[in-house]
């Protein structure tokens, strides 16, 4: 029967978790919120206020293992790099009923790590990849001393103290004020002793030991778990539910909806791990991307309707999906893989979406193991790079992004149940860019704005990439470089800076992109001794300014107004050429 349940305390709810009476559905988001919130969430219960109503579901008999279940974390790490928090699975087969969480996850977890468990964030001025320097453990205490006023937000202040500085013990004095780790009022509890007798070796005021006491209090004997249970055996009810009561919420996006229910229906594979882990190693490839990009794949390669929408993740398509995913794997890896051999990063690649067709063309041709280094790949490698970089140029995938998708996508094929491409179609970006309505024309004021672009802008490396195509990008050893040194902008004449102000001095137009080798030469040489020192003969000079898109005139600094105009006209009539295939459909 569904209906409220007898409101239980914190440690009861606390040791149903430890005996995986609790579980979280596979559908479950992963815990998201900051040390402040749990700290504020201790606060209020101490305070007796309301934390709202739970939401759960009986699970017995046959559901117990028709679907995923995984159990309570109780360490959290806040936004590292190469970690992951992901939830054990559990396996429920020779479990009793129990109990999955559809409403009250992220509360409880709060308690949980709050008691028993760390909190891990960055320190300031270190590194954002995973380590105990960069992320050192937190454990949450409890200020004794000091209780808030009327007019703060906090009457009971808790936070989160490295154990490097506590050493975990029970007490912490910080100056005047003593701290209490949360936790230890668990064994205090248990002994039945009074403070002072449990407590040896610190002197607490009755003031400090009354709040221990309410603490306890608020852990043991309050009931402050106040549920509604659900048990109708449908897992689908269960989502409905899930959706109904999370969609409104503030971590819960609608592709994490999408996502859950996804995972929900894989059987052989532990889908949050698997995706998790291939998140995590495109991050360590330079690049980021979602969940949303995750489904986003998943629907451009194999389902009708790239739009993402809750009915398109049935059972059906869910298999579908499990049975490609190390085929799916390998093509995203080998695509990322690609774009960093551009010279392309996390900071430079503008829209995730407009790798998708990309990411179809070598994953349905079949072509993705290797495909960065072979030798027989160099033509098409050349034409999607050309490609890539003019679409994140012209932002083809802004906007009405699905409307895109759907129409790039039929360059391919008309039927998505066909899961190859001939072995002799070869991307083509102009058919690509053909098949696209509404896309952004490269006219004059297209192209001005692209030449105004500055030094270090996302948009900046795209752009010398397609002026500079020669240089050796999949080492990344290039560097964007001022023709005329930026240090030299202060010895203009007042009427040219007057005439051109940094931005025009610090944009594309006085910036070439440099081997690394070459550019740590240069240094900040004046531009005019640069070339003539480089340069032995007339000939040499006129390849040297063509190579580097320098114009032939006079480059002394004083001269800067001629050189940069008549560069502006040079670097115009490159992008023309570059873009012109892409204009076919204008």
């Amino acid at each position: 029967m569904s209906q409220f349940q007898m409101p239980i305390t914190i440690y009861q709810a606390m040791n149903y978790i430890d005996g995986n009476h609790y579980l979280l559905p596979a559908f479950q988001r992963e815990f998201v919120w900051k040390s402040e919130q749990i700290e504020k969430l201790f606060d209020s219960l101490m305070r007796g206020y309301p934390t709202s109503s739970m939401l759960f579901w009986k699970v017995k008999g046959d559901t117990k293992t028709k679907w995923k279940f995984y159990r309570f974390i109780n360490t959290f790490v806040l936004d590292a790099k190469g970690y992951s928090n992901i939830n054990e699975l559990y396996n429920t087969a020779s479990s009793t009923d129990f109990y999955a969480i559809l409403d009250g996850q992220q509360r409880l977890t709060a308690m949980r790590i709050g008691l028993f468990g760390t909190y891990s964030y960055h320190e300031p001025r270190k590194s954002w990849e995973y380590s105990d320097v960069s992320f050192p453990k937190r454990h949450m205490y409890l200020n004794l001393t000091r209780l808030g006023g009327v007019d703060d937000d906090c009457k009971y202040f808790f936070e989160f103290k490295k154990d490097s500085e506590t050493n975990v013990e029970d007490f912490y004095k910080d100056g005047d004020e003593v701290w209490f780790r949360a936790g230890a009022v668990v064994p205090f509890h248990s002994s039945g002793e009074e403070i002072s007798d449990y407590f040896e070796g610190i002197q607490l005021k009755k003031e400090e030991r009354q709040v221990i006491k309410r603490l306890e209090n608020t852990v043991f004997t309050e009931n402050s778990i106040t549920f509604y249970e659900e048990d109708e055996q449908k897992p689908d009810k269960a989502v409905k539910i899930f959706t109904r009561i999370n969609s409104g919420g503030t971590f819960l996006s609608f592709s994490d909806i999408v996502f859950s229910l996804m995972v929900s229906n894989w059987d052989k594979k532990d889908a949050k791990t698997e995706i998790g882990d291939l998140i995590a190693s495109v991050e360590e490839k330079g690049f980021s991307i979602s969940k949303d990009y995750i489904v986003k794949a998943f629907l451009y390669l194999h389902h009708k309707n790239v739009k993402t929408e809750i009915n398109s993740f049935n059972k059906e398509f869910c298999a579908v999906i499990e049975d490609h995913w190390d085929s799916i794997k390998g093509a995203i890896l080998s695509l990322f893989d690609l774009l960093r051999s551009f010279g392309l990063t996390a900071f430079s690649l503008t829209s995730n979406n407009a790798t998708l067709p990309i990411l179809y063309y070598i994953y349905h041709k079949n072509v993705f193991a290797d495909f960065t280094n072979r030798v027989g790949y160099v033509e098409e490698r050349k034409e999607i790079k050309r490609w890539i970089l003019s679409a994140i140029l012209r932002k083809t995938f802004g906007g009405q992004s699905d409307s895109t998708l759907q129409q790039t996508r039929k360059v391919f094929t008309d039927d998505i149940d066909v899961l190859s491409i001939s072995p002799a179609f070869i991307f083509d970006g102009k058919v690509i860019d053909a098949s696209i309505k509404n896309m952004n024309a490269v006219d004059e004021e297209f192209l001005d704005s692209i030449l105004g672009t500055q030094k270090d802008n996302c948009y900046a490396f795209p752009i010398l990439s397609l002026l500079y195509p020669h240089l050796d990008y999949k080492n990344n050893d290039f560097h964007k470089d001022h023709l005329h040194a930026e240090d030299l902008y202060g010895n203009l004449s007042e009427e040219l800076r007057e005439k051109y102000p940094f931005r025009v001095y610090n944009s594309i137009l006085n910036l070439q992109m440099l081997d690394k080798n070459e550019n740590e030469s240069k240094g900040k040489s004046l531009l005019s001794d640069w070339v003539e020192k480089s340069c032995t003969s007339a000939d040499d000079r006129k390849r040297f300014l063509k190579a580097h898109l320098i114009p032939d005139v006079d480059l002394s600094l004083e001269n800067f107004e001629e050189f940069v105009e008549m560069r502006r006209e040079m670097l115009k009539e490159i992008l023309r050429k570059v873009f012109a295939d892409s204009n076919a459909n204008e």
